[in-house]
């Protein structure tokens, strides 16, 4: 499977699970039907965090999950910053400011993604 797709599809999947209420639409896009530049991002953040997780020789594992959503909220905002001259605030917010759903989300999907290294 394609590494963004394993991402997206773990971003909605804890979006699901986490989430207070109906999700926004653009929350659940299906990846084929998700924007050039987030398929995109999805795929440089599946990335940096297999590498990260490589490169730890699979130390990352003792994480807490607060600092494997740390890591993939990090990413996130670095790649908001390359495809975006000016994002939304929400795109770029730092760890405190995030809500509690996508901090829980961000940390399934580091899981997610160390699962399939």
């Amino acid at each position: 499977m394609n590494d963004g797709r394993i991402f997206r599809e773990a971003w909605i999947d804890g979006v699901n699970k986490h989430y207070p209420g109906e999700p926004k639409p653009g929350y659940v896009t299906p990846w084929d039907d998700t924007p050039a530049w987030e398929r995109e991002a999805a795929t440089a953040v599946y990335g940096q965090v297999r590498d990260f997780i490589e490169v730890s020789g699979g130390h990352a594992a003792r994480l807490t999950r607060e600092q494997k959503g740390r890591f993939v909220a990090i990413c996130w905002t670095a790649q908001m910053f390359r495809h975006f001259e000016d994002p939304k605030p929400g795109y770029v917010a730092d760890w405190s400011d995030l809500p509690v759903w996508q901090r829980e989300t961000d940390a399934d999907i580091f899981e997610r993604i160390e699962g399939t290294v």
